[in-house]
C-alpha cells in the first residue's frame, strides 16, 4: 500500500483502494505499526473514497480534511523518529494505540470536537462549535485514530432514518434509494460505501443497530454507563455511543478504548478484544419472534429471524421460544414520554447550548411538535415513565438471568424507501396546528398517527434502550432484492464479553466483511 498516492492515477488508486478495503481498522493499524503504509496515505485513500462516492450516498456533512493531513503527517514523522505503536498480540504494548493511524468518522450528534461545527441535522445549531471534546472523542483521539470528517443524521436523532431538511437524504449503499437508517445513517453509508472500516455511532432507541441492519454492517449497543458520555444521555438516559464497523474485532477494541481497558494488554484476557477471540461455549437462547412496538414482522424480518436461528443451532447453541411477557403499550408510552422530554430540552431550551432563542423556522416540523409534547405532556408524565422503565428492566433482567442471550428482530422489514415516512402535507398542517394551540386530545393524536409510522418499521430496538442492557444487530441476511436484514441478540447488562463471542462465532460461521454494495464495488 505505500507505493502510491490514490489521487495521482486511476490504476494506482485501483490498487492501493483495494488493499484498503480488504482490512478492517485493526488490520489498517498493523499495516501503519508495520510500516507498510502510512497514517498519511491512509488517510489520502479515505479522502479519494469521499470524493468518489459521497456525491452518491450523502454521508459525510462537514470535512476537516487539512487539519486531518497535519496530524496524520505529524504521526507518521514521529514514527520515523522513534515512536512505536503496539503490536495485534496479547504481548504487546497497551491497548490505547491499536488504532493509531486509522482514518476516523465522528457522527454529528451528541459528540462534539472541539472546534468543528455540531449542527445534529438542525438549522438551529448549524453555526454551533463546541470548544471541548466529548470523552468519546477524546480517547478516540488519543488512541491514534484521525478524525477528518464529520457523519449525516437526522435532525436531533429524533428519526429511525437520516433525510434532515438542512442538508438532504442520506442513501444505502446496497440501493439509493433506500435509506441507510437512522439516527447514526451516515456513518454506517459511509462505512458500507468503504469510507472507512469503522466510525462513530450513538444509540438512543437503535440507532447504532438500525443502521446496522440497514447496511449490512455489525452493531453493537453497549450497556448503559459503560461508555463515558460529553452530556446527559437525558431523560432515562436512553442514548450511548459506540460505533458500526465492517468486523466484530473492530468494535470490540474501540469497546476497550473507550470504556477504561486502554492500558491493558491489546487482545488481554478480561479485555473485550480478548473475549471476541475467545471460543464461544453453548447458549442458551431465548428465542423471540414479538414484533415488539411494531404491528407485525415482515416476511424478510421472519425469514432473517429464522435462518439466525438455525445457524445458531447448527453452532450448538440451545434455542427456546420465550414471550417477552411485556405490556408493549406501556413500554411504547414510556419510551416516547422520554423521547419528548429529552426533544423539548434540545430544541426549546436550545438557547442553554447556543445562546440563542430558538425559531419555529429553525427545526423541522416533527422535531418541533415533539418537543411540543414534551413540554405539554411529557414533563407531566415523567415519573411514570421513568416506573415504567424499571418494571421493563427489571423483566428483562429476570429474562436474561434465566437465558444468555435473547435473539429478535433489529428491524420488522428491510430498509424502506427514502421518503417513505416523511410526514404527508396533511400530517404537517396537523403538525402545525397542534404547535400553534397544543390542545391536548389533538396531540396525543397527532403523536399516536406519527409513532405508528415509525415504530411500523423501528420498533425492535426501543426496549433494550429502556431497559439498559447491551444489545447488537448482526448482519446474516440478505432478502431476494439484495438488501441487508440484520437480527438482533441482547444479552444481561455488563453482557458485551457474551454478546462479541457470539457475534465473532457467528462472523467465522457466515462471513459477511467481503460481502459488498453494488456502490463500493463499482467505485472500489
Amino acid at each position: 500500500m505505500h507505493s502510491t498516492d490514490p489521487t495521482l492515477d486511476n490504476e494506482g488508486s485501483s490498487v492501493v483502494q483495494s488493499d484498503y478495503l480488504a482490512h478492517d481498522a485493526l488490520g489498517l493499524a498493523e499495516l501503519v505499526r508495520t510500516r507498510q503504509t502510512s497514517a498519511r496515505e491512509l488517510l489520502d485513500i479515505a479522502i479519494s473514497r469521499t470524493e468518489a462516492v459521497n456525491p452518491a450516498i450523502n454521508a459525510i456533512v462537514l470535512k476537516d480534511y487539512d487539519a486531518a493531513r497535519q496530524r496524520a503527517s505529524r504521526d507518521d514523522a514521529s514514527r520515523a523518529n522513534g515512536a512505536t505503536y503496539s503490536a495485534i498480540d496479547a504481548n504487546g504494548a497497551g491497548t490505547q494505540t491499536a488504532l493509531a493511524g486509522v482514518p476516523y468518522l465522528i457522527k454529528d450528534l451528541g459528540a462534539p470536537v472541539a472546534g468543528l461545527r455540531m449542527s445534529m441535522g438542525s438549522r438551529h445549531y448549524r453555526h454551533f462549535i463546541p470548544e471541548l471534546d466529548a470523552p468519546v472523542v477524546a480517547l478516540a483521539k488519543a488512541a491514534g485514530l484521525n478524525i477528518f470528517a464529520k457523519t449525516s443524521t437526522s435532525e436531533l436523532g429524533q428519526m429511525p432514518y437520516t433525510e434532515p431538511e438542512l442538508f438532504g437524504a442520506c442513501r444505502n449503499p446496497w440501493n439509493l434509494d433506500h435509506t441507510p437508517g437512522g439516527s447514526s445513517g451516515g456513518a454506517a453509508a459511509a462505512v458500507a460505501a468503504g469510507i472507512v472500516p469503522l466510525a462513530h455511532a450513538s444509540d438512543g432507541g437503535g440507532s447504532i443497530r438500525i443502521p446496522a441492519s440497514c447496511c449490512g454492517l455489525f452493531g453493537l449497543k453497549p450497556s448503559r454507563g459503560r461508555v463515558p458520555r460529553a452530556t446527559p444521555a437525558g431523560a432515562g438516559e436512553l442514548a450511548v455511543d459506540l460505533a458500526v464497523s465492517r468486523s466484530v474485532r473492530d468494535s470490540a477494541v474501540l469497546l476497550d478504548l473507550l470504556s477504561g481497558n486502554a492500558d491493558r494488554p491489546l487482545g488481554a484476557p478480561g479485555t473485550f478484544l480478548g473475549a471476541s477471540r475467545e471460543p464461544c461455549k453453548p447458549l442458551n437462547i431465548a428465542y423471540v419472534t414479538e414484533s415488539m412496538l411494531a404491528p407485525s414482522l415482515s416476511a424478510d424480518a421472519r425469514a432473517a429471524l429464522d435462518d439466525a436461528a438455525q445457524l445458531a443451532i447448527s453452532l450448538g447453541h440451545n434455542i427456546e421460544p420465550v414471550s417477552l411477557g411485556i405490556d408493549f403499550a406501556a413500554v411504547r408510552h414510556a419510551f416516547l414520554t422520554l423521547w419528548s422530554v429529552t426533544a423539548e430540552e434540545l430544541v426549546l431550551n436550545a438557547e442553554r447550548i447556543t445562546g440563542r432563542k430558538p425559531l419555529r423556522a429553525e427545526f423541522e416540523i416533527s422535531t418541533w411538535t415533539m418537543a411540543h409534547v414534551g413540554r405539554k405532556l411529557g414533563e407531566r408524565g415523567l415519573p411514570a415513565a421513568l416506573e415504567e422503565q424499571r418494571r421493563i428492566t427489571e423483566r428483562l433482567t429476570d429474562l436474561l438471568n434465566r437465558y444468555d442471550v435473547l435473539l429478535c428482530a433489529t428491524l420488522a422489514a428491510a430498509p424502506i424507501k427514502i421518503g417513505e415516512m416523511q410526514p404527508t402535507s396533511a400530517e404537517r398542517m396537523q403538525m402545525r396546528a397542534v404547535t400553534a394551540m397544543p390542545l391536548e386530545p389533538l396531540m396525543k393524536k397527532v403523536l399516536t398517527e406519527a409513532s405508528n409510522k415509525a415504530f411500523t418499521w423501528a420498533g425492535c430496538t426501543e426496549v433494550f434502550n429502556l431497559s439498559g442492557q447491551p444489545a447488537m444487530s448482526v448482519p446474516l441476511y440478505w432478502n431476494a432484492r439484495g438488501l441487508p436484514v440484520g437480527v438482533q441478540f441482547a444479552a444481561r447488562e455488563g453482557g458485551e464479553a457474551t454478546l462479541l463471542r457470539l457475534a465473532a462465532q457467528l462472523e467465522a460461521a457466515r462471513p459477511w466483511f467481503d460481502k459488498r454494495p453494488p456502490l463500493m464495488q463499482a467505485r472500489s
